[in-house]
């Protein structure tokens, strides 16, 4: 913490000094995003790097901006406080992530050692990040919506990466006060598998690795398009049925999803691709019964693990033809090992596992010798 209360009254002095002062716009370069609609990154020079988050959660109504400078370049930097939500120095070598979906792009930078808290570390499923848990180096902070800002803040972070979703987190409040930047990722907003990925990118400024993200992002993308292109002239495009009963309702995504476009791109016909929306559907049994009896296949039925388990769920599961045939696929088999669900932390930036997954389960003449990655069939 001392270096940051070190670091208030600088700012507090540049932001009195340089209040009118804007960052030169003629040395603005924008970094290329292609799919991602949620974030942007603007170089404005060599030492300044401008993140602009339009959609940290649903429903916001602004957009953040966060200015990240060059540690040595800060003093002498003229900037506009008011411009932005937060000013980071950078590169930062202490951080704290608050989702799983965080820790993967940290891994595939270099940069995990990084990591010194984290809340409810118990989910967390990363080899990396277990072994620094387990070497002391990564502290547990305490719940996403109760974090413990006693603790966050004796760990000294030069940088917090949120996560809400409604921008209504008190525990930020507190650490904002205290001159800890928060700095909002939107990750989980985005409505594509390759959106969501380029989430990889948002990472590269803060740490000095944005050749990196870039290069590593590229490798994603390419993966896809691959796995994409060996179903463009499959013979068939088998019916798909999703999702599962929650008491008296059924979810399942909506058409404009990740998860259906995955089914999409796998080569298969998801049975509610015309619906609009990105999140989930909320239909009765006699809905899904008339329309997905007949699928061949049901992905994701909710957290079930085996068909013993679904049958006594509800009767009703076993009036379908992907139950009766046992062509029924779920990723709550892959835990990590302390239980964390291996597709919540990983598939974000792995959509291409995601993908060879499916196309091994509707076209298993096109990828015979697949491993299943992500989703596995239900057991008996």
């Amino acid at each position: 913490m001392k270096s940051f209360f070190l670091l208030l009254p600088l700012l507090l002095c540049l932001s009195c000094k340089e209040k009118t002062v804007k960052l030169p716009s003629e040395q603005k370069a924008e970094a290329q995003i292609r799919y991602a609609q949620g974030f942007q990154i603007d170089k404005r020079s060599d030492d300044i790097t401008v993140i602009r988050v339009a959609s940290p959660w649903p429903g916001a109504d602004r957009e953040l901006r966060y200015a990240l400078i060059k540690r040595e370049k800060l003093a002498v930097t003229p900037l506009n406080l008011e411009e932005f939500d937060a000013v980071i120095p950078v590169p930062v070598t202490r951080i704290i992530a608050t989702s799983t979906t965080h820790i993967p792009p940290l891994e595939a930078l270099g940069v995990a050692q990084s990591l010194v808290g984290f809340p409810d570390t118990k989910y967390i499923s990363s080899p990396q990040a277990r072994e620094l848990i387990e070497q002391g180096k990564m502290a547990d902070i305490g719940s996403n919506e109760t974090l413990n800002t006693e603790m966050t803040m004796a760990l000294e972070p030069e940088l917090v990466i949120g996560f809400t979703i409604n921008g209504d987190n008190p525990a930020y409040q507190t650490l904002k006060r205290a001159g800890i930047p928060v700095v909002y990722n939107g990750e989980w907003t985005e409505t594509t598998p390759l959106g969501k990925a380029e989430w990889l990118k948002f990472y590269g400024p803060f740490f000095g690795k944005e050749v990196e993200a870039a290069a590593e992002f590229d490798k994603i993308e390419k993966e896809y398009a691959s796995a994409r292109q060996l179903v463009q002239n499959a013979e068939n495009q088998p019916l798909v049925l999703s999702g599962a009963l929650y008491k008296d309702v059924w979810y399942l995504p909506a058409g404009e999803s990740w998860a259906a476009q995955f089914i999409s791109d796998a080569g298969a016909t998801y049975l509610w691709s015309d619906t609009p929306g990105t999140g989930s559907l909320s239909l009765g049994i006699e809905a899904v019964l008339a329309k997905g009896k007949e699928a061949l296949f049901w992905v994701s039925p909710s957290e079930y693990t085996s068909y013993t388990e679904m049958a006594a769920g509800s009767r009703h599961y076993g009036q379908f033809r992907a139950f009766k045939e046992q062509n029924v696929f779920t990723f709550a088999r892959t835990k990590g090992p302390t239980g964390g669900l291996l597709y919540y932390e990983q598939a974000p930036i792995k959509p291409h596992e995601v993908l060879k997954d499916l196309i091994a389960i509707f076209h298993p003449e096109i990828l015979p010798e697949r491993e299943l990655y992500f989703f596995k069939p239900l057991k008996k």
